[in-house]
């Protein structure tokens, strides 16, 4: 069919994919008839919007008459209600319903030619002040700097959602650096990859096989690596692997590898195994300075708790006045006697407990005790178990944005005991800040259970420092404590940690709804999380309950349940503001988590909350986070939140939470791993429910693991000793 030319303005978005772009939305043509059906990559624009779509009419055989966008502008409106309704849509920032109205009521059809040309005019519309109309025609020029980005974003194949990203960080150097340095966006750009940035270049016309994008291409695969969990990667993996990702020859491949380590892009070192392996800068200084700082701790002649070194511990230990079993007597003389020390085991075996009996000998000798832990919600817990102040990692050495910490080996913390809980979850870059900023003589405890899945990010801190060789003393508690053998949750993490069947009846706190199909299993956790968990228990779905996936994609992965669960229990209603971003629409209710460290909002990746509040004047959404503090993002900045109804299991790493709904189906084989499974239910502080199919269970606690990811801590520390 022949090419035509809809305008229209945009008054709802009934879907949008933002992944593809694809994007069903209702339009109003302006003749006073139905809304007509678009269907197309339409993600940028914005209800309210004028917008001039070029394209072809078609008939959909559920749905009827519709209109197959190819691309579209957007057009400032003609008419007097057009101008009302693009200025009251929240489009501009600072203007909503009521200002737009005084607006076109003092300027009519003038009002848009007014803001563009005479800006300084608007003072003289009825009680908008100086202030007001600065703030105005500085959004006005924004939102056309931006629209433009979009344009020539467009033009080049990609997603207009991340023009404003794009624009905010080089401003009207925008479009230059997009076309002249595309592969700078891939790390100047949340958000932005190596794909995406490929993609643009191919467009503006960088050859296939340009050495730019040989070497951003190998950068980008060290890059995916450590997103992965790598520190490094053997050098022939990364050829290997680059090659695929680039489809070019192999020659070129290892040419520009030396170029880049010839111009300290990467650096080469040959591993314990005897094979080279090449490390992206970062991670490379960070793994060396890990491993001399932690040596450091421990070679110190300095002490800053004198008091531990010669005591008597069974007066100690009755000072206490609690039975400690030996093992947990061992953790408390290690961590008060040694500069470092670990103290690991799982639920049940008396951690909490001994690391309050520690912290209590600490206190009372007169040590000033600092408390850490990855999470807020890790945090809150251990405030509330010790009975000290605990604070997230980031928040104790106040990161900046940048990534740089207040405090460091020249500007140390002032403490004399560091605890930090949960030191699974510490990734190889944090651990190395937190480490430099201990100071000398001073003790550092990290507690965790090394059983769970390990760190997010690129590392395995915990398990290289309680390697075989490494000189770093700890203790493993085993003995399961009888209130906790009680406890249906701590017998089926310790069973399946020794890969044993879960035992899912006659418990009181651990149960199993049956589902085979991927699709009914969805359905069953949305029924068990807003109705029969609330009903038989009275935990709060949003606040109480969390659902815990193996993975993102697919019909019982994160994505959807979120989708499935966000329509059961924050529906779109007439009186809820929402907010759409690219395929998410926020809601007021909504459970969140932010998705990257914003050090410039002091919210860090993982941080759960609520939204409380969208604002479509001012154009910024409220989350009220788990640490009870308020933080906004402006609606250009939503990709930075998405739902947590839903999360996979890897994301929960360090919080607790009443209770966890885990859908496990072999839809998700390739998952489905003991220690996945392990993390899983060890999050759950009351009650664990599975959703999903027998043979899908026995698959994870079968499936020990992928096998150990591509470091050198261990080898590092014990090369120093």
């Amino acid at each position: 069919m022949a090419d035509a030319v809809l305008e229209a303005v945009l008054e709802r978005i009934t879907f949008a994919n933002e992944e593809t772009g694809y994007t069903v939305a209702r339009v109003d043509p302006g003749r006073g008839g139905d809304l007509v059906t678009v269907v197309g990559s339409l993600l940028g624009a914005q209800p309210g919007e004028s917008i001039r779509m070029r394209g072809r009419w078609g008939s959909h055989p559920q749905y009827g008459k519709q209109f197959h966008v190819d691309d579209y502008t957007t057009v400032l409106p003609a008419t007097i209600q057009g101008i009302r309704r693009y200025l009251g849509s929240g489009l501009i920032k600072g203007i909503g319903p009521v200002l737009a109205d005084r607006i076109v009521t003092h300027f009519g059809v003038a009002a848009l030619d007014v803001i563009e040309h005479e800006p300084q005019r608007l003072i003289e519309v009825p009680k908008l002040g100086p202030k007001r109309t600065k703030l105005i025609a500085d959004a006005w020029e924004e939102q056309k700097a931006i629209k433009e980005v979009m344009v020539f974003l467009q033009g080049v194949g990609v997603s207009t959602s991340l023009a404003v990203r794009i624009y905010k960080q080089y401003d009207d150097k925008a479009i230059e650096v997009v076309r002249e340095e595309p592969y700078r966006l891939a790390n100047d750009v949340w958000g932005i990859g190596f794909r995406t940035a490929d993609v643009i270049a191919k467009a503006v016309g960088i050859p296939h096989d340009s050495p730019q994008r040989v070497k951003a291409g190998l950068q980008f695969t060290l890059s995916e690596a450590t997103g992965d969990g790598n520190c490094y990667l053997p050098e022939n993996e990364l050829i290997g692997d680059a090659i695929k990702i680039l489809q070019v020859d192999a020659g070129l491949v290892i040419e520009c590898l030396a170029e880049l380590v010839t111009e300290e892009g990467v650096v080469r070192e040959v591993m314990p195994d005897g094979e080279p392996g090449i490390y992206l800068v970062a991670f490379h200084r960070a793994e060396i300075s890990l491993a001399s700082q932690l040596l450091r701790l421990l070679r110190t002649d300095e002490e800053r708790m004198p008091a531990f070194q010669q005591v008597d511990w069974d007066r100690a230990f009755a000072w206490l006045g609690a039975s400690l079993e030996d093992k947990q007597r061992d953790a408390v003389k290690l961590a008060l006697s040694r500069k470092v020390a670990v103290l690991t085991g799982g639920p049940g075996c008396g951690k909490s407990f001994t690391v309050r009996s520690i912290v209590k000998l600490a206190a009372a000798k007169g040590a000033k005790v600092v408390l850490a832990a990855p999470t807020g919600r890790a945090a809150k817990r251990l405030t509330e178990l010790t009975g000290h102040e605990a604070r997230t990692v980031h928040r104790l050495l106040e990161l900046k944005p940048g990534g740089d910490a207040a405090y460091d080996r020249d500007r140390p913390l002032d403490a004399d005991l560091v605890v930090v809980d949960e030191a699974s979850m510490l990734d190889l870059l944090l651990a190395n800040k937190l480490v430099k900023a201990v100071a000398p003589g001073a003790h550092l405890l990290l507690v965790g259970d090394v059983d769970q899945l390990p760190s997010v990010g690129a590392g395995e801190v915990l398990r290289d420092v309680l390697s075989a060789d490494s000189p770093v003393p700890n203790v493993r508690l085993t003995h399961i404590f009888r209130q906790a053998q009680q406890s249906g949750v701590v017998t089926n993490a310790h069973r399946i940690n020794h890969g044993d069947y879960p035992v899912v009846q006659g418990m009181p706190d651990f149960f199993l709804f049956p589902a085979e199909e991927a699709e009914d299993a969805a359905a069953l956790v949305v029924d068990v999380v807003a109705n029969r968990i609330p009903r038989k228990f009275g935990l709060k779905p949003r606040t109480d309950v969390q659902v815990l996936a193996p993975m993102h994609r697919g019909p019982a992965g994160a994505g959807g349940l979120n989708a499935l669960l966000q329509e059961a229990l924050t529906p779109s209603k007439p009186d809820l503001p929402e907010r759409r971003f690219g395929g998410r629409v926020f809601r007021v209710g909504d459970k969140v988590t932010q998705m990257r460290n914003n050090y410039d909002k002091n919210v860090f990746n993982g941080t759960l909350g609520i939204v409380t509040a969208i604002d479509a004047v001012e154009q910024k959404l409220t989350v009220r986070t788990d640490e009870e503090e308020d933080v906004d993002y402006e609606f250009g900045e939503l990709d930075e939140l998405t739902h947590a109804y839903a999360m996979t299991i890897h994301r929960s790493q360090g919080s607790e939470y009443p209770c966890v709904v885990i859908p496990i189906t072999t839809s998700a084989w390739m998952m489905l791993q003991r220690n996945l499974l392990y993390t899983a239910v060890t999050r759950a502080k009351k009650l664990v429910v599975l959703v999903g199919s027998r043979k899908a269970i026995g698959q994870a606690v079968r499936t020990v693991g992928a096998g150990r990811r591509h470091t050198a801590l261990d080898h590092r520390l014990a090369r120093l000793v």
